[in-house]
């Protein structure tokens, strides 16, 4: 199935039209990440676009680290990339590539554009060209060192290269209009003076391209055709064509702007993100809370369900805020048709079936999937005492209770009809036993006689019940927007984790391979985590069952793209 969208999709229009038109004959994309950090929900829709375009038309899209800030570089953030993208389901047939690999045409190139006029060296220091800027009702002033003679220029530029002068004594920057009413067209800086290592040059350099100069120049040095970023970049498409058109290259890569993505309950900055690591309001950058595509694979979200996420978002031209329920709406829709069941009691209370014979014991098959014929059946291990949810029984239910209560009868999933004959409490009045009898007839779960029973529960055979922790997470922040009423740390949510020790399961949940996520029957999609251990198994909710997003929305007749289905 294609990653691009036929609808929402103004990009793919215009790729289709260069290919009809002949201006391109293979469309070359690039997903062109700063390894300063890891990647996000944002990052996953570039993927998706990129890749996604580059795979439809039969292009290709390249890998492209754009490492040109030593000091919030790491190797670390580099493999992290290549580990997500990969996850994403995607695959760069050459490199991948770095800005770094380009330094040295970069600076001939920059070299070009003194000879040319039109670039120079100034000894301005950054908060001087910052004054001399202006404003956008008021225009630049020109700095005293713009007219320099080439050859001074060059000299300067070169012995910045040759590490000559301290950080920040010099820049070189374009010589475009000081007096353009876009303030990026004002002289921009395009090399600065940078003594720091370099994770994979070095201290070969101490001179460092800006992102303004790498970024377009790099694009034509790979035969970008179309270089796709997202719509804070609009301002900076004049100098991407300015420095293209003036570096010695035949290549034209073009620009096109799209919408970021924004999602509620969640910050996509990568400084906010940063500090909510540093300073220890999650567990990591792949703590589940966090949106980043680590914590998104430790959540249990399958990278299906995450790359139809991005296709119902669509590419628009105007930024906007999605639904986190949208999300989590593709997470479970496939989810419903791939994960496995299985029995779980996060919070027991045991039942002991008074009628069935003490050290007795059968087996009950049970499917796997009932949206999945193909998913087979599993054994399950019936006997006398059971756990049941704790939550399932009420001594005095209200009138739409259908679980268990005093003489109400339920059924037991794929094993007997039960009921409430007794209830057991210990010494400070809590209920810790219910005990039942059941319907020796109604093996399998179905009433011989026809008779309705509302009422089913998941449980546990005691004796042969494994106990895991189970961490149920949920929303980092509680406003939709956070920081949009005060500090956006103010409104992270108290209860995003919690965290349970005592849960029950059946078995064959131990066979459950880290990473993979399974369904705990009436509760929700679970992750086995890594953290788990033989013999102490740990698993973290991806998303409960409740589809709150998908009603909402069938309420107010607002399909959209709701209905679609999810990549199988």
């Amino acid at each position: 199935m294609s990653d691009v969208d036929d609808r929402n999709h103004f990009i793919r229009d215009i790729v289709r039209a260069d290919l009809a038109s002949g201006r391109v004959t293979q469309v070359v994309t690039r997903f062109p990440p700063e390894p300063n950090g890891y990647l996000h929900l944002g990052h996953a829709k570039s993927i998706t676009l990129n890749f996604g375009l580059a795979q439809e038309t039969g292009g290709r899209c390249n890998l492209r680290f754009d490492d040109t800030n030593p000091e919030k570089e790491d190797v670390e953030y580099i493999e992290a990339i290549e580990r997500d993208v990969r996850w994403m389901g995607y695959a760069w047939s050459e490199g991948p590539f770095f800005a770094s690999d380009y330094f040295d045409r970069l600076y001939d190139w920059a070299r070009h554009l003194v000879e040319a006029g039109h670039a120079y060296v100034d000894d301005q220091d950054a908060e001087t060209i910052r004054e001399t800027r202006g404003t956008l009702t008021e225009p630049g002033r020109e700095s005293p060192w713009r007219n320099r003679p080439v050859a001074e220029n060059l000299d300067l530029f070169a012995r910045m290269k040759a590490g000559e002068f301290p950080d920040g004594a010099r820049v070189l920057r374009a010589r475009i209009d000081m007096a353009s009413g876009n303030m990026n067209l004002r002289d921009p800086i395009l090399y600065r003076i940078r003594h720091v290592r370099h994770p994979r040059t070095g201290d070969r350099w101490c001179i460092y391209p800006t992102y303004d100069y790498a970024h377009g120049q790099s694009d034509a040095i790979e035969g970008i055709t179309h270089s796709l970023c997202t719509l804070e970049f609009a301002d900076h498409r004049p100098l991407y064509d300015w420095l293209v058109e003036r570096v010695p290259t035949r290549a034209r890569p073009r620009q096109y702007e799209f919408a970021r993505l924004a999602i509620t309950h969640a910050v996509l900055s990568k400084r906010r993100l940063i500090e909510l690591v540093r300073e220890g309001h999650v567990a990591g950058w792949d703590d589940p809370r966090m949106p980043t595509l680590a914590g998104q694979r430790r959540r249990g979200v399958p990278p299906a369900a995450l790359r139809d996420f991005c296709r119902r978002v669509g590419v628009a031209r105007a930024d906007s805020r999605v639904e986190a329920g949208l999300l989590d709406h593709c997470i479970r829709e496939y989810l419903n048709r791939h994960a496995p069941r299985r029995m779980v009691v996060l919070d027991p209370l045991k039942m002991v079936i008074t009628t069935y014979p003490e050290g007795r014991s059968e087996t009950f098959e049970t499917v796997n999937n009932p949206e999945d014929p193909q998913a087979g059946t599993r054994p399950v291990t019936f006997e006398r005492e059971i756990w049941i949810e704790r939550g399932d029984f009420m001594e005095d239910p209200p009138k739409k209770f259908f679980r268990l209560s005093p003489g109400r009868e339920v059924r037991l999933r794929s094993a007997y009809l039960v009921t409430c004959e007794e209830v057991i409490r210990d010494e400070g009045g809590e209920v810790v036993e219910v005990r039942c009898s059941h319907d020796p007839e109604s093996r399998g779960g179905d009433a011989p006689d026809g008779r309705r029973v509302k009422g089913t529960l998941h449980w546990v055979a005691a004796s042969t019940a494994i106990g895991l922790e189970v961490r149920l997470y949920d929303h980092l922040f509680a406003a939709a927007v956070p920081g949009s009423e005060g500090d956006v740390f103010d409104d992270l949510s108290p209860d995003s984790l919690q965290i349970l020790s005592g849960a029950k399961a059946e078995p064959a949940l131990a066979d459950t391979k880290d990473g993979e996520t399974v369904q705990f029957e009436r509760q929700g999609y679970f992750c086995r985590d890594p953290d788990s251990r033989p013999g102490a198994l740990v698993f973290n909710r991806t998303v409960g069952l409740r589809d709150s997003w998908a009603q909402a929305q069938r309420k107010t007749g607002t399909t959209g793209t709701a209905g679609r289905k999810a990549e199988s």
